[in-house]
């Protein structure tokens, strides 16, 4: 997976990617988005285009940031990104954007690993290699705190995930923050202890299909296919039945492991497998506490744009209570389509 948190600054970022039936979504490698490459390869995603006679171009893109750098440019009319990203690129770009699909969160997915030592209180004082001003460093954020600890007590080295697993190997590494499937391979080698993981935070670390708000008003067609589809693939892969085992399999192998690697990362990452279960989370209280969180973690290291004066700068819409300055609200989850799936109405 993901996850990295570089703001992009472009004109005309709120411009619509594709002509009026024709619609694009990108994704990147991470159990909880594998579904789409399950959707594309069966014809699932192409199925429910057809219902409403539109097309949609299902694109997979190996660099996660690029992924969120492209749809904030306007290439593309949806995308793969965590709650985090979505907050400080294209809605701190100025691209008004709309959390479609509430998929997951990490409830594991993502961890603090240190090399030869057992509890967290033993990574103050030292370098730690992560992702900097991606979800990785919101966790490591979050679990000082957690010790009574700051940024402070350590310092960060800005490690790319593509070198993640090689670095961990060296002497002067001696620990990371990294998230699956770099986490299960790391967390494998001799004398590594997970001393921190996303399951400490629940609720806070959330993937999300996101789509352009002005193509989604104009065009709730896209909503409708990409929510019907969506569900329709979490029926399929949630069960125990030879077609469940079969999806997982393919979405295992798409992602560079086996069918027991991929369980084990589902196993720490709660799925909401039901349109209900979705409608349920994103309707909760705790999702605006959990954005003014991520809002405040923003602001501290600068991701909310230069001219921000405070962690309210940007607007966030949630049924439970909006966040932010409401006139400037580029960020909105909006569980309707979910919640015509849940209804029957797609």
């Amino acid at each position: 997976m993901k996850r990295t948190t570089t703001l992009l600054l472009l004109a005309a970022l709120s411009a619509p990617a594709q002509a009026a039936d024709k619609f694009s979504l990108c994704w990147s490698i991470y159990v909880g988005w594998m579904p789409w490459a399950y959707g594309a390869e069966t014809g699932i995603v192409d199925k429910w285009a057809d219902k409403y006679d539109i097309e949609i171009d299902v694109v997979q893109i190996n660099d996660y940031i690029e992924s969120i750098n492209q749809y904030t440019a306007g290439q593309f009319d949806a995308c793969t990104m965590t709650n985090m990203d979505a907050l400080t690129i294209p809605a701190a770009g100025g691209v008004d954007s709309t959390a479609l699909i509430v998929g997951d969160f990490s409830n594991g997915n993502d961890g603090v690993v240190l090399k030869g030592e057992d509890s967290l209180e033993a990574i103050r004082g030292q370098r730690v290699n992560l992702v900097e001003l991606s979800v990785s460093h919101y966790l490591l954020a979050r679990a000082l705190g957690s010790v009574g600890m700051s940024e402070a007590d350590v310092t960060v080295v800005n490690t790319s995930d593509a070198d993640m697993v090689g670095i961990y190997g060296s002497d002067d590494v001696s620990s990371v923050v990294t998230w699956n499937p770099l986490l299960s391979e790391i967390a494998a080698m001799p004398e590594s202890q997970v001393v921190f993981d996303s399951s400490g935070i629940p609720g806070e670390i959330i993937d999300l299909l996101v789509v352009n708000t002005q193509t989604l008003n104009e065009h709730p067609e896209l909503g409708l296919a990409l929510t019907g589809a969506w569900y329709e693939i979490m029926s399929i892969m949630s069960g125990d039945d030879d077609a469940a085992l079969e999806a997982r399999q393919f979405m295992a192998e798409a992602s560079g492991t086996d069918l027991a690697g991929y369980d084990a990362q589902l196993a720490s990452t709660r799925m909401f497998f039901t349109p209900e279960a979705a409608v349920e989370f994103t309707a909760s209280e705790a999702l605006p506490q959990t954005m003014q969180y991520v809002a405040e973690f923003s602001f501290d290291h600068g991701l909310l744009g230069e001219g921000a004066p405070d962690a309210g700068f940007i607007g966030m819409q949630m049924p439970a209570g909006n966040v932010g300055n409401e006139a400037n609200t580029t960020l909105r989850f909006d569980p309707s389509y979910m919640q015509k799936a849940a209804d029957g109405e797609l």
